[in-house]
């Protein structure tokens, strides 16, 4: 991938904001329109007016490499181990019952594993990012899309096996993640919407986010490429292999998103 990896971030940043303002505008209002697409999941104005804002702008920074949008149906046909991919609101669930948990998602695709994501939550006003050279930060303050705000490292952390810090899916909860869960002693299990349940295993916040349901790659390839550059994992559920994209259809299999400590249960 020749396009200068600071100039990607810094868009990804950019586009990420301006997406999020737009979908802002959107949720503040009280007449919102909801559909349902082919799949008869939800989709708003607020989905398209950032999708479109978010393709625009990688399309004409970056025509070289191919894109991914959930958004645009004609783009799943695509085959590469190299592509930039977007879910401009992961969460519409959430967005819809005026909840907050949801992101706009961007991130590079690079021989099949996410290597630069950009994740931000509009609402709650949290910006997550990988770095150029490595590594991964929170923005916080203004966040302006064209002005910086202060940032901070953010690491995985040590975990206590004995006492796990569990984040599970607020919207697509099921009686086979609490079995799952149960296979472990934890300490603490809080729920959240969309990808940031992988930014709060990024942050320390928790340490084991397990998935045991339907995503497809544009929901999970920003969050993952934040997670992986702050030190963590994300892997197949049944083998304990990493996650890789460009798969069929983009479609995802049961993955388990954790700290490196985390003793993972046999299947």
């Amino acid at each position: 991938m020749n396009a200068d990896r600071d100039i990607l971030v810094s868009t990804m940043r950019r586009l990420a904001i301006q997406g999020g303002e737009a979908i802002m505008e959107t949720y503040r209002r009280d007449d919102l329109v909801i559909r349902k697409k082919q799949d008869s999941s939800p989709v708003t104005e607020a989905d398209e007016a950032a999708d479109r804002l978010i393709a625009a702008g990688l399309t004409a920074g970056f025509p070289g490499l191919p894109l991914v949008t959930e958004e645009q149906s004609a783009t799943h046909d695509l085959s590469a181990r190299t592509f930039l991919i977007v879910d401009p609101l992961d969460g519409t669930k959430e967005f819809v019952q005026r909840r907050g948990d949801f992101t706009v998602n961007i991130a590079l695709v690079e021989d099949g594993c996410p290597v630069l994501g950009v994740v931000y939550a509009p609402a709650k006003r949290r910006l997550f990012l990988t770095l150029p050279e490595g590594g991964a930060i929170e923005e916080t303050g203004d966040l302006g899309a064209d002005r910086p705000g202060d940032t901070r490292q953010i690491r995985v952390v040590e975990p206590d096996n004995a006492a796990l810090r569990v984040v599970a899916s607020k919207s697509h909860r099921d009686q086979a993640t609490d079995d799952y869960i149960a296979k472990y002693e934890v300490a603490d299990l809080v729920s959240a919407g969309s990808s940031l349940k992988f930014c709060l295993v990024a942050t320390g916040e928790a340490d084991f986010y397990p998935r045991l349901g339907p995503t497809m790659e544009w929901d999970t390839a920003a969050g993952h490429a934040v997670l992986a550059a702050a030190g963590g994992k994300v892997v197949w559920k049944e083998t304990h292999e990493p996650l890789a994209y460009g798969k069929p259809s983009f479609r995802n299999p049961f993955f388990l998103a954790h700290s490196p400590g985390v003793i993972l249960a046999a299947e």
